[in-house]
């Protein structure tokens, strides 16, 4: 088959109904809420006249860009049903999504007063328990990035897990998915990588890499609770307050939400779309371009010899993307890799995101790079292959297998995950 009509059909495969009648509905789009909001509108009795414990960042505000630290405790809604936080959590990058480093410390939130604990220390860890005694009810509202190895997933589950054995209910504020709730993108994570395990001392969690998902999602955070919460038994009194308005084929910049950088190297909705494939070369000794502009939307290195890779991809004619051979210098890059140094590099230019499949133009990477340098190709393992989620799929592709039909091998094993998925989705 010709390839471009089998990615288009494996794109096509793996869409939860991104057809005529959701791009008629985005075309209309109904005033998005998320779930903060809703939550102080329609449901203030799941926090009323509770201790309240949050964990959230920057990205928990409102649609008028207000936070939710300051919505509950100074709204007047929040005010009349005599909420009362008590405590506050933040997730990797701290609480104003600044940070990029481990062993992020406790800091004083001085609106509130309240100290903010960090639950990223050498790595992600779940709410202590002796940091819950007193709490009525734990609230996460943390904005997901639609990609399998996001670490706000991994926090949100040891939160529902603590919040399960501590007889704490746990309320999601829900958020959409930015890069849609319609596709769905393989490799899966492999059993074998996953682990979805608490932390504990001497050992470390995967928040990166828990559960058998793809590597594109295509679910929210508060569908993801919800699936968690079933198909790991938790039997956490989780209640999940949904987002109002949003529709399953909206990328996030149709919301007319405010955008806010969920991290500090995803400044854009295109870099968002890109990381996932391109995360998993974090595992490598390639740069994803941070330290410039356009993070995950890059890689580069010394000795890539990115003309003849830019060749290559040409040559497979990826839908909805094309490739520039460039140079760029990474400025203080928060991974270390070649700072300072201008490096021959290639970049990814997204010409239509309804086409585009992230993952196969990761995996078309991968497969070039080692055809061209794979002598200067290194890889941080088991990193690579729990971001990839495949270690067989990255063999495969190492070994000269051709990228697409290596990820066509996926492609029963997504559709089986789109048909659980469904028993725990929130929207159409």
């Amino acid at each position: 088959m010709n390839r471009t009509i089998a990615v288009a059909l494996a794109t096509l495969i793996c869409t939860l109904g991104a057809e005529a009648q959701s791009r008629g509905e985005t075309r209309r789009p109904e005033r998005v809420r998320p779930g903060i909001s809703v939550l102080l509108d329609e449901q203030i009795g799941l926090v009323q006249n509770r201790r309240v414990a949050l964990l959230t960042n920057q990205t928990g505000i409102d649609e008028h860009g207000t936070s939710d630290i300051e919505l509950l405790m100074q709204d007047s809604r929040a005010r009349k049903a005599r909420v009362q936080l008590v405590a506050l959590f933040a997730p990797e990058h701290g609480v104003r999504g600044t940070e990029d480093h481990p062993d992020v410390d406790d800091e004083k939130d001085a609106r509130s007063g309240l100290i903010v604990h960090s639950l990223y220390r050498m790595g992600t860890i779940a709410p202590p328990d002796s940091l819950l005694r007193g709490v009525e009810v734990l609230v996460v509202d943390l904005q997901d990035s639609g990609a399998r190895t996001w670490t706000y997933i991994g926090v949100m589950l040891y939160a529902i897990r603590a919040g399960a054995r501590l007889h704490i209910p746990v309320v999601v504020l829900d958020r959409p998915n930015p890069i849609t709730g319609t596709r769905l993108e393989g490799p899966m994570l492999d059993s074998v990588l996953a682990d979805d395990a608490d932390p504990v001392p001497g050992r470390r969690g995967k928040a990166h890499a828990i559960y058998t998902i793809p590597l594109r999602h295509g679910m929210t955070m508060g569908e993801l609770a919800l699936l968690f919460n079933g198909e790991l038994s938790l039997q956490a009194d989780l209640r999940v307050v949904p987002v109002r308005g949003w529709k399953r084929a909206q990328w996030f910049d149709e919301t007319k939400l405010p955008w806010v950088r969920p991290s500090p190297n995803l400044p854009s909705l295109k870099s968002m779309l890109m990381f996932p494939g391109t995360v998993m070369f974090e595992g490598t000794n390639l740069s994803v371009g941070r330290g410039t502009g356009e993070p995950f939307q890059r890689v580069g290195a010394p000795w890539l010899k990115s003309r003849e890779v830019v060749d290559l991809l040409r040559e497979r004619l990826l839908p909805g993307v094309k490739f520039e051979a460039e140079r760029f210098t990474p400025n203080n890059p928060t991974d270390h890799k070649h700072p300072g140094v201008t490096v021959p590099g290639l970049r990814i230019i997204v010409t239509d995101r309804d086409a585009v499949s992230p993952t196969r133009v990761g995996a078309a990477l991968l497969w070039a790079i080692a055809k061209t340098s794979g002598d200067s190709l290194t890889f941080r393992q088991p990193r690579f292959d729990e971001l990839f989620g495949s270690t067989a799929a990255r063999e495969a592709i190492l070994r000269g297998d051709d990228p697409d039909s290596v990820l066509d091998q996926q492609l029963p094993l997504v559709l089986a995950w789109r048909d659980r998925m469904k028993r725990y989705q929130l929207y159409r």
